[in-house]
């Protein structure tokens, strides 16, 4: 097995360009893959904004708001990993903050909207907040790749399989890219997104929610839950 001081995250959306830019921050190495042709995926095409709690712009339109609530909130909405519903919305206020003081994405409008109870949703007065955050992120990383070794993206690469150790730990991709197969060597970071446009018979929208199989969905072509298959496979 080849040796790797880099880390590598499959996806290219917020979730994996937020992971990317984490890494860097801390003096790491990343490789990025992503399946498409171009990065961004949903987030790219979010237009309602981002929640957060503890906000400056939450504070000066008199917000009253905690972690607490917004935390209660999530749950309500449907989901059932109370200790992972506590870091996202725990960590939230400083999450924006981070947005502001490092890539400069000022998101001073704050709306309450469905599924809230209180005003916490945050966007901008220019593009859509989604295009605007993911492609922010996205350019601190491609102007890493361009100037130094330390960042690496690589589209049109699709991720087919987690490599394990003997004892069963991930310890690098193999991937598929103009008709051959690759494998890289490092921690890996899954941040593939959901499975809301895979409406096949086997599929996880199948095996999960059947009764949305008949609806339209909003997700782009490539949210077909790869990243939850290679987890699958793994054993996760």
């Amino acid at each position: 097995m080849p040796p790797s001081d880099r880390a590598i995250i499959v996806g290219g959306g917020l979730a994996g360009m937020a992971a990317a830019n984490a890494v860097l921050e801390n003096g790491g190495k990343v490789l990025l893959l992503d399946k498409s042709a171009f990065c961004g995926g949903n987030s790219s095409k979010a237009a309602s904004g981002i929640n957060a709690v503890g906000t400056e712009a939450q504070r000066a339109v008199g917000a009253e708001d905690a972690a607490d609530a917004f935390a209660a909130d999530t749950i309500r909405g449907g989901a059932d990993k109370p200790e992972m519903v506590k870091v996202l919305c725990g960590n939230s206020g400083a999450d924006v903050s981070w947005l502001r003081d490092t890539f400069g994405i000022d998101l001073p409008l704050v709306s309450r909207l469905g599924g809230h109870t209180a005003p916490r949703t945050h966007r901008g007065k220019g593009k859509p907040p989604g295009m605007a955050i993911t492609f922010a992120l996205m350019g601190m990383v491609e102007k890493v790749s361009e100037k130094t070794d330390r960042a690496k993206i690589v589209t049109k690469a699709c991720a087919t399989r987690l490599l394990t150790d003997e004892g069963g730990s991930v310890v690098g991709v193999a991937y598929e890219r103009e008709g051959s197969e690759l494998q890289e060597y490092g921690p890996v970071i899954l941040a593939t997104g959901g499975f809301g446009a895979d409406f096949a018979p086997q599929s996880l929208l199948a095996r999960h929610r059947p009764d949305l199989l008949h609806l339209p969905t909003t997700s782009g072509e490539h949210c077909t839950g790869d990243g939850v298959r290679l987890g699958e496979a793994a054993g996760a």
